[in-house]
């Protein structure tokens, strides 16, 4: 049996491919065989699974070169490449201040994991905000930029925390 290789990339925008076989060179009853004229190969660029076929009429030679095909049967068996996605987080700030009536931003969203392959992203819109005292998420949205699919990543948002803390009053001292 011939197996064709198979490999397992992470996606990064560029093409991948997986070719070639485990091996074609076997031992029987102490003799050494090699399988000629297959070939397989798969390609892809995008996160997924690619098989890759064996294409090809199998010639077995022996040590010698001598082509014994007749004496063997050639089972093939398909190899596979696989592109993983890649893994992005997004996290908006978390930030506090002092109540002072004015509202608390911070329109930072950070990235981690994986990241962008080259040339992709996100265009972020932070809409949380706190202007009383207390706290909530600093929440946001996001839009991929152009070129950019999302069938390529696994994206997570988490949310930063807004927090207004209560202003300390100074204490006059009585005369």
């Amino acid at each position: 049996t011939v197996v064709a290789n198979s490999g397992t990339e992470k996606y990064d925008g560029a093409e991948k491919s997986v070719s070639g076989f485990e091996t074609t060179t076997f031992e029987v009853d102490g003799n050494t065989y090699t399988v000629e004229g297959l070939s397989a190969e798969a390609k892809g660029t995008d996160a997924g699974e690619y098989t890759a076929n064996v294409t090809g009429t199998p010639v077995v030679k022996d040590a010698d070169g001598n082509p014994v095909t007749d004496q063997f049967k050639v089972n093939t068996q398909s190899g596979k490449l696989t592109i993983e996605k890649r893994n992005v987080t997004l996290t908006s700030a978390t930030a506090s201040k002092e109540y002072d009536g004015l509202p608390l931003t911070n329109n930072t969203v950070a990235e981690s994991g994986d990241g962008w392959a080259t040339g992709e992203g996100a265009t972020y819109t932070v809409t949380g905000s706190q202007t009383l005292v207390g706290e909530s998420k600093n929440c946001f949205t996001y839009a991929l930029n152009a070129g950019t699919d999302a069938d390529n990543y696994n994206i997570t948002p988490e949310y930063g925390t807004l927090e207004a803390v209560s202003y300390t009053h100074l204490t006059l001292p009585t005369t």
